[in-house]
Order: C-alpha cells, then sequence, then structure tokens
C-alpha cells in the first residue's frame, strides 16, 4: 500500500488545488491491480491529463437500474479534444430532428443528397457501401458507430446545423459542450454554413433543407493551448502551441449523461432525452455494439477494421476479437494525441454491466500533427488495463439482485 498511498496523497493535493473530482477508492482499486505502466501513467495527471468515470449499476428487485458514479482526476473545466466522441450526440440529434418534421414518407432510411452551396463544401449524390446505393440518415449513423466515419458525420451535422446541433444539447442541459466544426479543413465562418438537403422517394424530391447559417453564440474567453509546436495544414512546423480555443468541446461527464440517456433514457428526466422513437432506440442499440464483421452494409475489411477498432476498453491494445458474450455500447475518438472511450459494457455470461468512460493525452514529443503519439505503446494499453481491472471487480462483487440483461442480448 506504500505506492498507493503516495498515488493518493498526490491525488489529494491536485484535488484541493484545482477541484478535481477523485474518489479513494477507485484511485486505490487501480492502483493496487495496475501494472508498473498503468501506474506510472497514474503517477503522472499532469503528463497523461487522464480523466476516469466508473459508474457502478444495481437492479432493484424489478431490474430497475440504480447507478453510483466514481471518479478519478476528473475535471469538466480542463479540456481535452474529444475527437470523433462528439459523433454520438450528433448522430441522436439527427434522428431528433428527423422525428420532429414529421414529414410523411420520410424516415432514416430514405436517400438523402447532399449539395453544396458555400465555399468548401461538398456534395454526395450516391453511396456505393449502402444496400440502395444511395446515403440515408441511417447509413451515416451505422458509419459513425461501426468505424468512426468522419464523412458520415460531417454530413449529419449538415443535416443538423450547428446552431440547432448546440442549443439543443445546451437546453438538455450539457451547457459546457460545443460542437463547431467539421472533421475537414474549414474556416469558423465554413463551419457556420451547412449545406442543403433533399430526400427523395423513387426518384421524387419529398422534402428539401435549404442551405443555413448559424448563429449560435460561442463562449471562447477560456483560451486553450496544447504542446510545444505542430505542424499546419501546409505541414509547415509551427513552433508555439497549438490553439484549441474554438475547437469543439465535450467534457467527460457530459458524454457519459448522454450515453445514459440513450441505454437508460428512464433514468433521467424527460427534458434531458432525445426525441426518439422506440424504433430509434432498437436501431441505437443495435449498431452502437455491433462489430465491423457483423455489418453487411457496409462491408468492411477486417484487417483494417478489426473488432476492436473503435473499442478502446480491454480489447483495443492486442487488437482482439471481442467474445459474443461482451457487448459493448460505446463512442471512441482519437487525435491529437487524446484517446477517448465512452462505454456500457454488458457481460452476458458473467451477468454484470457497467459504464466506464475514460480519456489520455500521449504525445511525448510535444508535437501536434505529426501522427508520431503513443497510442500503441502507452494509451490502449491504460484502457486495456482499466476496462479489466472494473471488469474483474464487476465480476467479483456481489449484488442484492442479479441483473436481468436480456434486452441487450
Amino acid at each position: 500500500m506504500k505506492f498507493a498511498g503516495l498515488l493518493l496523497m498526490f491525488v489529494m493535493i491536485s484535488v484541493s488545488l484545482v477541484a478535481q473530482k477523485t474518489d479513494k477508492w477507485l484511485a486505490e482499486l487501480l492502483y493496487s491491480k495496475g501494472s508498473p505502466l498503468f501506474r506510472k501513467v497514474l503517477d503522472n495527471p499532469g503528463t497523461y491529463q487522464y480523466q476516469v468515470i466508473y459508474t457502478r449499476i444495481d437492479r432493484d428487485k424489478q431490474n430497475k437500474p440504480h447507478f453510483k458514479s466514481y471518479y478519478l482526476n476528473t475535471d469538466r473545466e480542463r479540456y481535452f479534444n474529444p475527437a470523433s466522441t462528439v459523433k454520438l450526440p450528433t448522430a441522436l440529434l439527427a434522428l431528433e430532428k428527423l422525428n420532429e418534421i414529421n414529414v410523411k414518407g420520410l424516415d432514416k432510411y430514405t436517400d438523402m443528397i447532399t449539395d453544396s452551396a458555400f465555399s468548401g463544401q461538398t456534395s454526395v449524390l450516391k453511396d456505393v457501401s449502402s444496400e440502395s446505393g444511395y446515403p440515408s440518415i441511417a447509413h451515416y449513423v451505422k458509419k459513425i458507430f461501426l468505424v468512426s466515419d468522419n464523412d458520415a458525420y460531417n454530413r449529419l451535422y449538415e443535416w443538423v446545423g450547428q446552431q440547432t446541433l448546440n442549443e439543443k444539447l445546451w437546453k438538455k442541459g450539457y451547457t459546457n459542450t460545443r460542437i463547431t466544426r467539421r472533421f475537414w479543413p474549414m474556416t469558423d465562418e465554413e463551419n457556420r454554413h451547412t449545406n442543403p438537403i433533399s430526400f427523395l422517394k423513387d426518384g421524387k424530391r419529398i422534402y428539401q433543407l435549404p442551405a443555413a447559417f448559424s448563429e449560435a453564440q460561442f463562449d471562447f474567453s477560456k483560451k486553450v493551448s496544447i504542446g510545444n509546436s505542430y505542424y499546419n495544414r501546409d505541414e509547415v512546423l509551427i513552433k508555439e502551441p497549438m490553439d484549441f480555443t474554438r475547437h469543439n468541446c465535450f467534457p467527460l461527464e457530459d458524454q457519459q449523461r448522454i450515453l445514459r440517456s440513450v441505454l437508460f433514457p428512464e433514468s433521467v428526466s424527460k427534458d434531458k432525452r432525445f426525441g426518439l422513437t422506440a424504433d430509434d432506440y432498437s436501431f441505437l442499440y443495435k449498431y452502437l455494439s455491433m462489430l465491423p464483421r457483423e455489418s453487411d452494409f457496409p462491408r468492411y475489411d477486417t484487417t483494417e477494421f478489426f473488432d476492436s477498432y473503435a473499442k478502446f476498453f480491454i480489447y483495443r491494445a492486442e487488437k482482439r476479437n471481442i467474445p459474443r458474450q461482451m457487448r459493448i455500447y460505446s463512442k471512441a475518438g482519437w487525435s491529437y494525441g487524446f484517446l477517448t472511450d465512452n462505454a456500457y459494457i454488458a457481460d452476458l455470461e458473467n451477468n454484470c454491466e457497467f459504464l466506464i468512460s475514460a480519456t489520455i493525452y500521449v504525445n511525448s514529443d510535444g508535437v501536434l500533427n505529426d501522427d508520431k503519439y503513443d497510442y500503441e505503446t502507452i494509451g490502449y494499453p491504460f484502457f486495456k488495463e482499466l476496462g479489466e481491472i472494473i471488469h474483474q471487480k464487476e465480476i467479483q462483487r456481489n449484488r442484492k439482485n442479479k441483473p436481468d440483461l436480456s434486452r441487450f442480448r
């Protein structure tokens, strides 16, 4: 317990200085079970900027879930680049917008054509990876969850619109979250403009969304700089920190709350839920947990898109196949040396379940945009051990009521 004591002393000092959330019990558990490499990461929160949220789920006699969260170094005021994790709320609001429009004959499977109307915009007329040969809201959502497809996210960002996207999230209580940009080189002004979109039924247009401009007001008063140098779009090395002040922002606590609102909508108040139908929920449960090899449309090369390609906890470090009894409902992101995953894990064999979200920064040379990050040597092994330690704890712990996880089979 000597090392654990030192860790906890350091953590508690950090908490008192910067108001981070840390639970002594979780810190002790992770430190006592971790490898030397894992403990080295825990010993250096300033370097690795990790944050962890583990949420225990206990069911009552009616199988209603009750949640208890534990934190390690969690601080919603400390910026990390959320990368592709912003695709989850974007996908949810894309489905919600369809339901609000409520046009006869228009649903998430309807053919969707994206046009262009402003600088930097591109159009999409076909999609050979879909069964119909055309894009659709559903097909874009699938590609987001299966392999974290960037273009699919861009198209849903354009469908929802920057202003609606952010104002809807703020209204639901996610006031620290902002989604300001596509994953494509564009200026702030270009990201405020979104494309005209048409939906077709049997080749005939049944709904048209005009080009839009966002007047959303963002608070960029808190300056955020990361690293010691970076490569710009022209691949020129700029010898100063990279400015993330106007980038997307998605605190880890908001990430887990949104995932929980989808998987357990009855556990949050109605004003914090997304406007989804029963069919939407079934659709999301299917694709949040589907593996690339389980998909026919799109069909993926599983050498590149292996089971754990976008699922970091437990399996990603060794690119392992995920067993059938383990269902992982998640959205991960990786960019600029940051790795983040936000997951609900159901072990159907051992009949246990938990929510776990974490982020870490692994960029030992301090240079951004050089594609030289410590993902393989530090980042993915961190997620492996973190997931394994919590999973084993969940297998071993006693539960007053045995959970019924049949809905996730």
